[in-house]
């Protein structure tokens, strides 16, 4: 059964960069990844490449070092032939849309022709891909991309991604503006987790941040061996860390178990200096279930959203 790659090929923040990058790989038929820094790792085994990981990065927490891993083993050995790829540019736009036809291979000297302007580790780990032709430069006006380099979709969400779109692939881009209205007011309840972090500043108090990675980027959807944090941000004042997890029909045991095993997994992984780790569950409206379970959790809190739709001269 085929899977579904997410893929970022380069920086899109730099914008000659990334086009010089981008073109290279249509021209080529290929997509490449970094972490470079740990070399040909292609004959590797799983303990092999963590101690590789630790070996090279020791400063970074578990957390990250777990997405390292995740991330170039699911592109070494868990990317299959006639797999699709998507490659992504930011959070709101698919560049291309293709079909793997090679396993991954490490090629240095490929990867400096790919991108001569880096100065150090450019992206020396490969796939070939036959990009479609008519799957090119599809922009939403919301967003739809996770910032991590790869990961997997499942189909649903790829039909998502296909069917929202114009015909001609563009769509104009909306903007939100918390500030001409009195109360907070969302398009449509889908795009809660997009404007939470678009405007999280205005919505929780001054001292949650939200977690970055190593370039700036907001990590929401934020991955992790036992799944996908919703959000994830970290008090500045007391250093602990907040999941904020969106209910969005989820069942009440569902969610709050769910959110019970992110924290877990930040308390092991992230909260190295003993940090305390809390949650909060978004949703729509009260629900008995739901207050129940969280009565008895100290460490999770409810907290509710309305939507706010009107229509103005």
């Amino acid at each position: 059964m085929r899977k579904i790659w997410v893929i970022a090929p380069a920086d899109s923040t730099k914008k000659e960069s990334w086009e010089k990058t981008w073109e290279y790989d249509l021209n080529n038929n290929v997509i490449a990844i970094g972490w470079g820094e740990l070399g040909d790792i292609s004959s590797f085994n799983e303990n092999q490449l963590k101690q590789k990981i630790e070996d090279v990065f020791p400063e970074q927490k578990p957390g990250i070092k777990t997405l390292y891993f995740n991330s170039v083993w699911n592109f070494w050995h868990n990317i299959q032939i006639d797999d699709i790829v998507i490659a992504r540019r930011g959070t709101k736009r698919i560049a291309a849309i293709g079909k793997v036809t090679g396993t991954a291979f490490y090629n240095l000297e490929k990867a400096w022709v790919r991108m001569p302007y880096r100065d150090k580790n450019p992206y020396p780990y490969f796939i070939s891909v036959d990009w479609i032709s008519d799957k090119k430069d599809i922009v939403f006006d919301k967003i739809v991309f996770s910032m991590l380099t790869i990961y997997e979709i499942n189909e649903e969400k790829y039909g998502e991604l296909i069917n929202d779109v114009e015909p001609s692939g563009k769509k104009p881009v909306e903007v939100i503006d918390i500030d001409v209205v009195n109360k907070t007011e969302f398009v449509m309840e889908k795009y809660l987790e997009e404007f939470i972090v678009s405007n999280f500043n205005k919505i929780f108090p001054k001292h949650l941040k939200l977690i970055e990675d190593e370039e700036g980027n907001v990590l929401n959807q934020y991955p992790t061996d036992v799944g996908i944090i919703d959000i994830l941000a970290q008090d500045t004042k007391t250093k602990s860390y907040i999941i904020i997890e969106l209910k969005k029909g989820k069942e009440s045991d569902k969610v709050v178990g769910q959110t019970l095993r992110y924290m877990g997994w930040v308390k092991e992984n992230l909260a190295q200096n003993g940090e305390e780790v809390k949650g909060i569950i978004i949703c729509k409206e009260a629900d008995a279930k739901l207050k129940y379970a969280v009565n008895m959790i100290k460490d999770i809190s409810i907290k509710y959203y309305e939507i706010d739709f009107r229509i103005r001269d």
